[in-house]
C-alpha cells in the first residue's frame, strides 16, 4: 500500500492516489468528511477555516461505495481558490499584475528559506504553497479510509491532546480508546479532562492578543493491534521506527516517544519493563504498559501508545526578524493567515498518519487483495497467537 499527494495551499486542489486498498471495502464517504471537518476546529484556529469546507471526492477506485481493489483518486477542492486564481494560475506566465503576493521575507522556523535556496524560487510563496499545513487535508482522508478498513478488523485509535504550551492534562492510567472518544467530544480541545479547558482557553486567548502562538504534546491510542507486526531481523523493518517516521513527517512535529518516553530514562529498569502474564482467554499479555506496545521494533498486543511533541507554529501576527533575499537588509518576516495553536487538528492528522501506516503494514503482512481473505487471515493469524 502507498500514497502520494499533490497541490499546493491556495491551488485549485488537493489530489491523492491511495494505491493496496483491498477489494470489497464499503466506505462511508460522511465519515471521511466528518474527519476533514474535524480537522478544521479546535480553540485557536485562524479564520481560513470560515471559507474552507472541506469535502473528499472519489473519483477512481471505488464503484457503489466498495472499492475495487484499483487504486483510489481523491479530490478535495480548495474554496479559496477563488480569491488566488490569477495568483496561483497554473500555466499563465508572471506578470507584475498576479505577482502581487510575492514572499521575499522568509519566516524564522518555516520552510521559506531553505525551500527556496534549495529550488532556487526567487519567489518563496513557491516553497510555503507546498509546504502549508493545509496538504494534510488529503492525509486526514486518506487516513480516514485506513481508519475504516482497520475498523473492519476491529482495530480502534484515536489521536488526542496531552498538553498545550505549558498546560499538561492529567488522564487516567488505564483509558480505552472508546472512553477517550467519549470524552474528548465534550469539548473543543480534544482534551480528557474537562477541568482543564478554561484555563487553556485563557492561554490560547492570551498568546493570541501576544501575536504568538503555541506547541503542545499529542497522543495517539491503538487498540487490539495483533502482537508480531513489524520486525527484530533489521533496523528497517521495526515498525516503531517506521510509525515514528511517519509522525515526523506531519507539519511543526519534533519529537516522536512510545508509551512513557523520555519518562522512562528517569526510573531504572524495574519500573519501566512490562511484566509478562498469561491468561488463558487472551495469551501472553503484560502488566503495565510503559514501552508502549512495542518490544524488539514489534507490536507486543498492548495498546500502541504515540506521542507526538508539536513547536508552535513559525508564522506570527507579531513576527520576527528574518532578511530580504535579495536585498540582504534585516526586516520584519511576511505575515500569512495562522492560528494561534493547531495542535487540535494536528491530533487528528497525527491519528490519520498512525492509521495509514497501521494499514500498510497489516496488507504487507497478510494476503490483501480482497477484504473478505484479510479479514480471515488477520482472524486465523490472532487464533495462532493466542494458542501459542
Amino acid at each position: 500500500m502507498n500514497y502520494i499527494t499533490a497541490g499546493e495551499s491556495h491551488g485549485p486542489q488537493l489530489t491523492g492516489i491511495l494505491e493496496g486498498i483491498p477489494a470489497g471495502l464499503h466506505l462511508d464517504i460522511e465519515q471521511i468528511n466528518a474527519a476533514l471537518a474535524a480537522r478544521q476546529g479546535g480553540y485557536g484556529r485562524g479564520n481560513r477555516q470560515q471559507i474552507e469546507h472541506d469535502q473528499v471526492e472519489i473519483v477512481g477506485g471505488l464503484r457503489h461505495g466498495v472499492t475495487l481493489g484499483s487504486p483510489l483518486a481523491l479530490v478535495v477542492k480548495n474554496r479559496d481558490h477563488a480569491h488566488w486564481a490569477e495568483i496561483m494560475n497554473p500555466t499563465s506566465p508572471a506578470t507584475p499584475e498576479n505577482s502581487v503576493r510575492r514572499v521575499e521575507h522568509p519566516r524564522p522556523g518555516h520552510a521559506d528559506l531553505v525551500g527556496g535556496m534549495k529550488y532556487h524560487h526567487r519567489d518563496l510563496r513557491n516553497v510555503l504553497e507546498r509546504s502549508s499545513a493545509r496538504e494534510t487535508a488529503m492525509r486526514v482522508a486518506i487516513g480516514n479510509i485506513c481508519e475504516q478498513l482497520l475498523a473492519a478488523l476491529d482495530i480502534k485509535l484515536v489521536g488526542y491532546v496531552q498538553r498545550v504550551g505549558a498546560i499538561s492534562i492529567d488522564e487516567p492510567v488505564t483509558t480505552t480508546v472508546d472512553e477517550i472518544k467519549q470524552a474528548i467530544a465534550c469539548n473543543d480541545l480534544r482534551i480528557i479532562d474537562q477541568q482543564r479547558v478554561t484555563a487553556i482557553h485563557d492561554l490560547i486567548d492570551q498568546t493570541k492578543k501576544a501575536g504568538d502562538s503555541l506547541g503542545g504534546i499529542i497522543r495517539v491510542v491503538v487498540e487490539n493491534v495483533p502482537a508480531g507486526l513489524g520486525s527484530y531481523i533489521s533496523w528497517d523493518t521495526k515498525f516503531d521506527a517506521q510509525l515514528a517516521g511517519a509522525v515526523m513527517g506531519v507539519n511543526a512535529i519534533k519529537g516522536v516517544s512510545f508509551g512513557d518516553g523520555f519518562a522512562d530514562t528517569k526510573v531504572p529498569g524495574s519500573k519501566v519493563m512490562d511484566q509478562i502474564d498469561y491468561q488463558a482467554e487472551k495469551g501472553f499479555t503484560r502488566l503495565s504498559n510503559h514501552l508502549g506496545g512495542f518490544e524488539g521494533g514489534m507490536t507486543n498486543g498492548m495498546p500502541i501508545v504515540i506521542n507526538a511533541a508539536m513547536k508552535p507554529i513559525p508564522t506570527l501576527y507579531k513576527p520576527l526578524q528574518t532578511v530580504d533575499i535579495n536585498t540582504k537588509k534585516p526586516l520584519k518576516a511576511n505575515v500569512e493567515r495562522s492560528d494561534t495553536t493547531a495542535i487540535v487538528p494536528a491530533s487528528i492528522v497525527v491519528e490519520n498518519v498512525v492509521a495509514i501506516e497501521l494499514a500498510k503494514k497489516i496488507t504487507a503482512t497478510f494476503e490483501s487483495a480482497n477484504m473478505d481473505r484479510l479479514k480471515d487471515e488477520v482472524t486465523r493469524y490472532r487464533q495462532a497467537l493466542a494458542a501459542f
